[in-house]
């Protein structure tokens, strides 16, 4: 998060404001949230599952990354009754759900590319 006095939060706030389409690419941002969504929605909700579906990932980026999906309510953390200790598990608000077909298209985009598409200038 940034401080609300710097400039980067400023510049951020103003392109907000042009379209919503910064906005939301900066709620999506970071090397691992489309992943850590995306393996949401296949049901490895948990802290653990998620590690070992993203091995190279520290728990520490792992525990910002969804605690930033969470201050965009891409995700809720629910606490699992009858844990010891308590257990968490991580869910995709409708906000989350409605991410998935996104990152699906973004990914068959990428992967076209990366598989020599040619690139034409119209």
């Amino acid at each position: 998060m940034r401080k609300k006095e710097s400039t980067d939060y400023a510049n951020e706030q103003s392109l907000f404001q042009l379209c919503e389409r910064n906005s939301a690419i900066s709620m999506i941002s970071g090397r691992w949230k489309g992943q850590i969504v995306y393996y949401i929605f296949q049901g490895n909700d948990r802290f653990h599952l998620l590690q070992q579906k993203l091995p190279n990932i520290s728990e520490t980026v792992l525990a910002r990354q969804l605690k930033e999906l969470e201050g965009h309510a891409i995700l809720v953390k629910k606490e699992i009754p009858n844990t010891v200790p308590t257990g968490i598990k991580y869910i995709l608000t409708n906000k989350g759900i409605d991410l998935v077909p996104i990152l699906d298209s973004l990914c068959k985009w990428g992967k076209l590319y990366a598989d020599g598409k040619k690139i034409l200038i119209p």
